[in-house]
């Protein structure tokens, strides 16, 4: 059975509403056989990853950045993942008051260290979650969990 993990820091009310879209989305009926672990970014560890078949990242952008947790996060598995992690497909959400580019960036540049393989551009959503920003998420966590070997 393919696994996806989530990973997330959902840090307010939005984000969480976010990630409980998102959710939904891995969970879908019609995606019956997909375990979906989920695991915030402080506790998330390399044998979570390397148990896994897909990784979704829930993340606030902070100051320009992804959260400081999902930077623990993967200072944490880096290296311990870096050989037997390549081609992991993966996908991300990055939530922002106003600005997600420099989040999204910083994601970017680890994941390429780590040679994941993207199923879907970020899904960058900026201010309130609305009904179609929750629908985004689902769809996206939808598409990764679909994705899964």
């Amino acid at each position: 059975m393919p696994r996806l993990l989530v990973v997330h820091h959902t840090v307010s009310p939005a984000l969480d509403e976010v990630l409980e879209a998102a959710l939904s989305g891995a969970r879908h009926p019609d995606l019956q056989g997909v375990d979906v672990v989920t695991a915030a970014a402080l506790s998330a560890t390399a044998a979570d990853v390397l148990a896994a078949d897909g990784v979704l990242l829930v993340t606030p952008a902070n100051l320009g950045w992804m959260s400081g947790a999902l930077k623990h996060f993967f200072d944490t598995i880096y290296y311990p993942c870096l050989r037997e992690t390549v081609g992991l497909p993966y996908a991300a959400v990055v939530h922002g008051k106003n600005d997600t580019t420099g989040a999204v960036t910083s994601i970017e540049r680890v994941v390429t260290g780590l040679q994941w393989r993207t199923v879907a551009p970020a899904l960058e959503l900026v201010g309130a979650p609305d009904r179609a920003a929750r629908e985004s998420a689902h769809d996206l966590a939808a598409t990764l969990a679909a994705s899964l070997p």
